[in-house]
This record gives structure tokens, C-alpha cells and sequence, in this order.
């Protein structure tokens, strides 16, 4: 068994576990316990009233964090032509086509964070979907990264500002990181209440019940911080 630390236990002893912050204490609260010697990632586990085993309540998308991850987002490009260009002005670090499918299929080359490709490439990458498919990589219109030509450097740009993807799993749980605790208390609430707003406006018709069951905010080496739904529901909602 895991020998728990002494900085740990100390960290986790101001923490009331029975207890139910809202979602500004709870973000202070994680920005102002981060002590590791690295600037800690703000993770957020969101509990869904929903069963992904059913295909008409896979909630899986896309949104643009306010602030950024914080993290820099390595983006590779498959496009050709004016796509190629457009992406490359718009920051991406790699663009190319059958050179990346080769590198990725035979040197098992992964050196990159996102994946976009335009519609007419797709036939190309779909090669690569049981590499990348299982990171999580692998390029999908549902998260707006497989796109029209003339949508490649909006979509880029997003991406390397701070758009993120989710995807519910089996267990009815979202979970992402939402930024560094570097970036403040008020930063870090901003982006947790875009992600909670986009995960609420996509609320599958057919789920019954309470949609938002739990919410918890942990840093990478912190423990898990329980808001009070009602409370993060009410702010998100009110944007």
C-alpha cells in the first residue's frame, strides 16, 4: 500500500471532505494548497446522471477555456495545399500529409497534443485510427477538429489558446484539467464555469433524473475538493 506523505496528510488536513465548497472556495482553496515543487494542473471530475452505454447519452465535445490551459499545445495539421498554408500561419507546429501518416504509422513518432485534419485527408488518417484512437487523438467533427478547408486556422488558433475536448466515461464521469494553479483562484474559476456551462447545454434529452450529481477539484498532487453542485449549476447557468 502507498506510503502517504507528510505533506500530503498536512495539505489534506485542511480540507473538510464532509463538506460542500462552492466553487470559489474550492478553487482558492486548491490554488492556495498546491505546494509541489512544479506549477500543479487544476483537474475537475464532473459526475453525469447519464449512462454512456446508451449511444443517445455519449456526451463527448468541445470548449474554449477563457484563460487557456496554461500548458503549450503542440497541434498537428493534416492538410494540403492552402489548408497547409492557413494552418502554418495560424501557429501549427506540424502540417504535412503522407509524411505524418508514415512517420506516425512506422517510427510510432507521438510527439504532439491535437490532431486536426481537413474532411478531404481523412481518408488518409483514418489509417492511423488504432494508434491514435485510443490516446485520444484521433481527429472527430464532434470535437471540431475534422474540418473544411477554410476552417483549419480558426481551428488551430483555438486549439493552441485553449480549446479542450471531453468525453464521458463509462462510469458517467467527465474529467479534464482546466489550467495551472499558477493562474489564480479567479482564472481557473472562469474556465471551470465555461466547461460546466457547455457540459450542461449539452444535456442528452433522454437523461432523467439530476444531470450534474458530483463535482470535485483536485490539483495534480492535492486532494479532491467536493463543490456544491447547486452552487457551480446557479454561476455556470448565469453567464
Amino acid at each position: 500500500m502507498p506510503k502517504t506523505s507528510r505533506r500530503f496528510k498536512e495539505i489534506q488536513a485542511k480540507v473538510d471532505s464532509e463538506n460542500r465548497y462552492t466553487t470559489r472556495e474550492a478553487l482558492e482553496l486548491v490554488a492556495g494548497l498546491a505546494s509541489a515543487k512544479f506549477d500543479e494542473s487544476v483537474d475537475v471530475s464532473v459526475r453525469l446522471g447519464v449512462n454512456p452505454r446508451h449511444a443517445d447519452q455519449m456526451v463527448r465535445g468541445a470548449c474554449t477555456l477563457p484563460h487557456g490551459t496554461g500548458k503549450s499545445v503542440r497541434v498537428l495539421v493534416f492538410a494540403e495545399g492552402d489548408a497547409a498554408r492557413a494552418a502554418t500561419d495560424a501557429g501549427a507546429d506540424f502540417v504535412g500529409a503522407d509524411e505524418f501518416v508514415q512517420k506516425i504509422q512506422k517510427e510510432g513518432w507521438l510527439e504532439f497534443d491535437k490532431v486536426v485534419a481537413t474532411r478531404g485527408m481523412m481518408g488518409k488518417v483514418g489509417r492511423l485510427g488504432r494508434v491514435l484512437g485510443p490516446r485520444g487523438l484521433m481527429p472527430n467533427p464532434k470535437v471540431g477538429t475534422v474540418v473544411s478547408d477554410d476552417q483549419v486556422a480558426a481551428t488551430v488558433s483555438e486549439l493552441k489558446q485553449g480549446k479542450i475536448s471531453f468525453r464521458v466515461e463509462k462510469a458517467g464521469i467527465v474529467h479534464v484539467s482546466i489550467g495551472k494553479a499558477s493562474m489564480g483562484a479567479l482564472k481557473l474559476e472562469e474556465n471551470f464555469l465555461a466547461l460546466l456551462a457547455q457540459l450542461i447545454r449539452m444535456k442528452p434529452s433522454t437523461a432523467k433524473g439530476a444531470y450534474v450529481k458530483g463535482i470535485a477539484i483536485s490539483s495534480t498532487m492535492g486532494p479532491g475538493i467536493r463543490v456544491d453542485t447547486v452552487d457551480a449549476q446557479r454561476h455556470a447557468e448565469g453567464r
